[in-house]
């Protein structure tokens, strides 16, 4: 046995806790969580299965802590698993597995597939078994701060351009700011009109922000590749920086997995509570409109709908927010089949869009979503995460739909009363 496959079998067994016990105890192979899947749902091929994702991990479960598993193992019966196993379950835990949580939320037993899958990812990793577009996009992150590569001066002239087209003056590094906004790679580099944009709705809300010299990346690749030790570092370089800068928010941005990190797992990983709170950017526009702090003027009378983010909303419960605030601009939204937190992925997240060897089956399950905006007949498709987007514009290019994607923080700003 190859050291690499010991690394992962050691790192499948560190993982395998009690509620992991738990689930594949309790899993009644009903086989609700295929119907769920957005890769099942669109090839209907069984590999596809959200649970059979985990056979390496439920393998080595049996294996290592069960009484008639460790009977055969010793018998010779149950073979261990080996590298052409892993390589063919990356595609699985990888290429056809997002992260987005529709499974876990229909399974009838309450398994969290997606706990599991994030488990089973720290063996992957481990065992060297990552795809190399996630491991080129981790190590850049690691080494320059950002998987696009964005370095400080590359984000300070993004900066700089959104100072001279809207006349305000953007603020780095202050001391005592209410807000650290935090960014992520692809609203630097694909949608930098985000920054504009805040930079707008916070001059006429009034608002003491800042952004960070030293953490302005809030993208956590380590979350998405599945090392709970490099999650924990990208964290806790925001943390440095937030504490340092005595901030009372970190905003987090129109990203999920970095709403995940930095909201839900940050403390966990970093094993502290954190001195400041984190709000994501549409909960925070939400309460200013509320507060009267934001005046907005004219309604978008054209079809439009919303997306809804799987991370931010299914698993990060901001499900009214965003329809506050669309509907406060438009007075023609309607929304899709199978919304809210039963909504369809865009496909890319959980590391997908970064890993190019996905990018067929993710076309290819793309299809559900045309489907969903075939139904609604918008000609705007309005979502809060800079991943989605992207997505959602890869898709709609291939099927050749006829419908524009925009931020709803911009979609705000356009709306500012002047």
């Amino acid at each position: 046995m190859s050291t690499s496959i010991q690394r992962g079998i050691a790192a499948f067994k560190q993982q395998i806790d009690a509620p992991i016990a738990s689930f594949f105890n309790s899993c009644v192979h009903c086989g609700m969580c295929a119907g769920a899947c957005l890769f099942y749902e669109a090839t209907n091929d069984p590999k596809y299965t959200p649970i059979n994702k985990l056979e390496p991990m439920r393998r080595v479960w049996k294996q290592e802590y069960t009484f008639w598993g460790r009977l055969a193992k010793t018998l010779g019966i149950s073979k261990p698993i080996n590298d052409a196993e892993l390589n063919e379950w990356q595609e699985l835990l990888y290429d056809s597995c997002t992260l987005c949580g529709r499974c876990s939320l229909v399974c009838p037993v309450g398994i969290d597939l997606v706990y599991m899958i994030r488990k089973a990812r720290e063996g992957m990793v481990a065992s060297g078994h990552a795809p190399k577009g996630l491991k080129e996009s981790t190590s850049r992150a690691m080494t320059i701060g950002s998987p696009m590569g964005v370095t400080l001066s590359t984000f300070k002239k993004q900066v700089q351009h959104a100072e001279d087209e809207s006349g305000i003056k953007i603020p780095f590094d202050k001391q005592g700011a209410d807000y650290l906004l935090l960014m992520s790679s692809a609203e630097i580099m694909e949608f930098p009109e985000f920054i504009g944009a805040m930079a707008k709705i916070f001059k006429q809300a009034d608002v003491s922000w800042t952004f960070s010299s030293e953490a302005f990346e809030a993208t956590n690749s380590g979350n998405q590749i599945g090392s709970s030790d490099l999650a924990a570092e990208l964290v806790q370089r925001v943390v440095d920086a937030a504490e340092k800068l005595q901030v009372k928010n970190v905003i987090s941005p129109e990203c999920g997995h970095s709403y995940t990190a930095i909201r839900w797992d940050g403390p966990n990983l970093i094993g502290r509570a954190y001195k400041f709170n984190v709000i994501h950017v549409l909960e925070l526009l939400d309460q200013l409109r509320q507060e009267g702090k934001i005046k907005l003027e004219g309604l978008d009378k054209e079809r439009l709908t919303f997306h809804d983010p799987c991370q931010i909303v299914r698993r990060g419960g901001i499900t009214q927010e965003p329809r506050n605030l669309i509907n406060s601009v438009s007075s023609n939204f309607v929304e899709m089949p199978c919304s809210g937190i039963s909504n369809w992925c865009c496909g890319g997240g959980g590391g997908v869009s970064a890993n190019p060897d996905a990018d067929e089956l993710r076309l290819k399950a793309f299809a559900i979503k045309k489907q969903q905006l075939d139904s609604a007949g918008a000609k705007k498709l309005v979502t809060s995460c800079s991943n989605c987007r992207n997505m959602l514009e890869d898709g709609i290019e291939e099927y050749e739909m006829d419908i524009e994607v925009i931020g709803l923080t911009e979609l705000i700003a356009d709306h500012l009363k002047e």
